[in-house]
């Protein structure tokens, strides 16, 4: 039984740190609740035992103080409906008289949402007198912000210092994320393949160099494919090539082949005339597209074949588009992959999808079910998988 589940909150005011940085309409609605939908059942758990939760999340980047456009009320309702009508009460600062009176006053089954701890150049700033205002607020401190968990910050690390450690946990949230992210990086049942999108070379290179020493397969799309076809001599018209790193390319093709890892390339790409939805479209080799025309999605062999390398795998990561998927006639090899991902999953693999777009991909395909993990951190998914240490990782184990 894992560190929060067998914890016992009766009495306790949970301090957890959530990441509710939600975007909002000019209506101040929200457009997209997946984060605070996220939060719910660590909210849950907490008052079900008897205790009461105290809330910090940021909400978008303010530049100078207190900001109506990034205030946290805009949530309450949400908040309180998302909990099945529990009252949520506010309190219009994180720190400071309001907020220490509210949360002393605060009983067992209610919650508190605190207000923007950005509103403070000091949470950034990973302030310790800051971090220790905020400890005041709750007897245990509760990391469920794995979205976060790659910034040093007041709220998500610093903290941890001024509680005990049988009084600081990651929340259900952050033990999936953690499990699930371990599970892959070194407990991967092989084969084992990732599935590399997106645009550029240089913003996965450490993550690719990473994978290199767990994978058996790397498959890798997106725009980022052509610098690695440019790379091997292809022709690769108007596609998006990152010319200062077809060196790097050819490098991670000879370490692969060192490492005995397969890294494959899209063979063939649905190309366009102009880098727009109601474009010409028309399918060729990758590595010979002609001049005036982009690679905008993998192609229908590439398909069939990327299919088959996910078929056949009993892990598999998924980070990154494999076409320009946001536009209809170019985002059948994204969905192409979904599919294979799901029908692997659904024979028994275990698939974890991670990054902004891979997610985004996956919810509007309606395959966000049929696979066995989505993450909802990007940044911090992908920095765990380049190997690096988390902070707010780090600040639970340690």
């Amino acid at each position: 039984m894992s560190k929060f589940a067998a914890h016992d909150f009766k009495g306790q005011k949970a301090l957890i740190r959530v990441d509710f940085n939600v975007p909002l309409n000019d209506k101040y609605e929200i457009t997209d609740d997946n984060r605070m939908r996220a939060a719910v059942p660590t909210i849950k758990k907490i008052l079900d035992d008897g205790g009461s939760v105290i809330l910090m999340s940021h909400l978008g980047r303010p530049k100078d103080g207190p900001t109506e456009k990034y205030s946290l009320k805009h949530l309450i309702q949400h908040l309180s409906d998302l909990l099945g009508g529990t009252t949520v009460l506010f309190a219009n600062d994180c720190i400071g008289e309001q907020a220490y009176l509210t949360a002393g006053m605060i009983r067992p089954g209610e919650v508190l949402l605190l207000e923007n701890l950005r509103f403070y150049k000091e949470e950034e700033k990973g302030d310790l007198a800051f971090a220790e205002k905020l400890s005041k607020l709750g007897d245990v401190w509760v990391n469920d912000a794995f979205g976060t968990a790659h910034r040093a910050h007041a709220s998500t690390a610093v903290i941890a210092q001024f509680f005990p450690a049988e009084k600081r946990m990651f929340g259900l949230l952050m033990e999936g994320e953690v499990e699930s992210a371990e599970k892959v990086l070194h407990k991967a049942e092989k084969p084992f393949v990732a599935i590399i999108g997106g645009a550029k070379v240089s913003d996965k290179i450490l993550i690719i160099e990473n994978l290199l020493e767990r994978a058996t397969d790397i498959i890798i799309g997106g725009g980022m494919a052509y610098t690695f076809m440019k790379a091997r001599g292809g022709k690769i018209g108007n596609s998006l090539c990152e010319q200062d790193r077809l060196e790097t390319a050819l490098e991670i093709l000879q370490k692969a082949k060192v490492k005995n890892v397969s890294i494959h390339l899209p063979e063939d790409s649905v190309i366009a005339d102009k880098f727009d939805a109601n474009a010409n479209t028309s399918a060729c080799p990758s590595d010979a597209i002609p001049d005036g025309w982009m690679g905008l999605d993998i192609g229908p062999k590439a398909e069939g074949i990327f299919a088959e390398v996910i078929k056949k795998s009993k892990t598999i990561l998924w980070n990154g588009p494999m076409g320009v998927f946001e536009m209809e006639k170019f985002q059948r090899g994204t969905k192409a992959v979904a599919i294979a991902i799901a029908e692997a999953t659904q024979a028994g693999s275990f698939s974890l999808v991670g990054g902004g777009d891979s997610v985004a991909a996956v919810n509007q395909f309606g395959f966000a079910a049929k696979v066995s993990y989505v993450s909802t951190g990007g940044g911090a998914m992908l920095e765990y998988f380049e190997g690096k240490t988390l902070p707010g990782i780090a600040a639970v184990q340690s």
